[in-house]
């Protein structure tokens, strides 16, 4: 499923401390082909798990952020009469 092609833990099962536990993702590696990123748990450290991200081949199109638009020229109050009583 495409969905789950970016999934990121917040919390995995830590078998030293017997509960499940929020996690650190680090980065570990950088491959041509991919990033290798480790879970660590926040509370004891230990290693519980990796996560690699696949780069897109060379060549591919890598999509653009999208631009943002210009702010339209503010636009003027109408001017206030200035004379006598109008009539």
């Amino acid at each position: 499923m495409q969905q789950f092609d970016q999934f990121r833990a917040s919390e995995l099962y830590c078998p030293k401390c017997r509960k499940a536990q929020p996690v650190r993702e680090r980065l570990l590696l950088i491959l041509p082909h991919a990033e290798l990123y480790e879970y660590r748990c926040t509370v004891c450290a230990s290693s519980l798990g990796q996560r690699e991200v696949t780069a897109p081949p060379l060549g591919a199109a890598v999509p653009r952020p999208a631009q943002p638009r210009p702010h339209p020229a503010p636009r003027r109050p109408p001017r206030a009469f200035l004379g006598g009583h109008p009539g």
